[in-house]
């Protein structure tokens, strides 16, 4: 291996230990998500008071939003053993019997990606979940023979980003699902606030509001944007975060005002500026702009949806007034007339 590629391999490495080490450990740790919290806390207390395994648990959003985190909590707060794997992982129904016919009891099985599991696996996952048993098929066409298997009592974790693409037979049968919201700007900035203090990083009160109101809703962003703004105070700075700094350092990493990053701009300018605000289908967007669509889906559509700067349609995405506005361009005047009625603008003549 050459002397790059280790030092890419342990750059990898130590973002990963940094991320593993910003993860809160139980439930009164965990910010955001108080609802979900709640519900999840009754869960595991009833589990625990019955000394039985937890329902299985289904983790569905978007992600950074802490699906991986809550189910290595689940784990801690049941004092059981977790096993993490993902659907991309099982193609086969071998590779998860495989899984399942070593589990122990009361062991968390985390499956990470659940809507990308091969169909066969699925089925065979339906019986796994309900009777705690699987069918091991023993040799090939008429001769063969199905043998029972007997599993352990396990709690299945599954965590998706597209809840959609489950099967009803499946969704059915997780006894809680847990639909998890983008985060509040203070919740966010509660997070830097923490992350900060676990990295010995000295940070202004006013840089930890700018990196929380930029990091798109999402926890994952908002570690990820602490850890360039402290390179960017070490090399450039004292080492101790300013406002200064944060706002120099955000800038340079391409991160607006709203937490519109490279590939949110580049998508919300080619639906205005190659396709006239639009309607565009992703397969479109995704050849303009040279990005794959399920990532143009997956993180830049649900952001741009929820400030409010494209629309979905049946005939595609379209940019809204809102759209127009941010990135400084003249809003037609159909989009104007409409935001108006709306209440969007106070005037008919608004421009950023």
């Amino acid at each position: 291996m050459s002397e790059e590629n280790i030092s890419s391999s342990r750059a990898g490495a130590d973002e990963q230990s940094i991320e593993s080490a910003l993860r809160p450990s139980a439930l009164a740790e965990f910010v955001g998500q108080d609802r979900v919290k709640q519900q999840l806390d009754l869960l595991l207390s009833a589990a625990r008071s019955r000394k039985r395994p937890a329902d299985h648990v289904l983790l569905s959003g978007p992600p950074g939003l802490g699906k991986t985190t809550l189910a290595l909590i689940i784990a801690t707060e049941m004092n059981a053993p977790i096993r993490i794997t993902s659907g991309p992982a099982i193609q086969h129904a071998g590779d998860l019997a495989a899984v399942l016919s070593t589990l122990v009891e009361g062991e968390i099985l985390f499956l990470d990606e659940i809507h990308r599991m091969s169909r066969p696996a699925e089925e065979l996952l339906y019986m796994a979940m309900e009777d705690f048993r699987v069918d091991v098929i023993v040799g090939k066409g008429v001769g063969a023979t199905a043998i029972p298997l007997e599993l352990p009592h396990f709690t299945l974790v599954g965590a998706t980003t597209r809840a959609g693409l489950l099967p009803s037979p499946l969704r059915d049968r997780f006894g809680f699902t847990a639909q998890l919201d983008f985060y509040e700007e203070s919740e966010l900035s509660k997070i830097v606030e923490r992350s900060a203090e676990l990295l010995g990083i000295s940070i202004d009160p006013q840089a930890v509001q700018e990196i929380g109101s930029r990091s798109r809703g999402t926890p994952r962003v908002a570690n990820r944007l602490l850890r360039r703004v402290r390179d960017y105070a070490e090399v450039h700075g004292t080492g101790s975060i300013s406002i200064s700094d944060a706002t120099a350092a955000l800038s340079m990493y391409e991160v607006d005002r709203l937490g519109l990053d490279r590939l949110d701009q580049a998508v919300l300018r080619a639906i205005i500026e190659r396709f006239n605000g639009g309607p565009v289908g992703v397969n479109t967007l995704s050849m303009a702009i040279g990005e794959e669509g399920e990532t143009i889906e997956s993180l830049a559509e649900p952001f741009l949806v929820r400030q409010g700067f494209i629309s979905r349609t049946p005939r595609g995405r379209i940019a809204t007034a809102a759209g127009y506005a941010h990135l400084g361009l003249k809003v037609p005047d159909s989009l104007v007339e409409n935001a108006t009625q709306l209440g969007l603008f106070d005037t008919p003549s608004a421009e950023a």
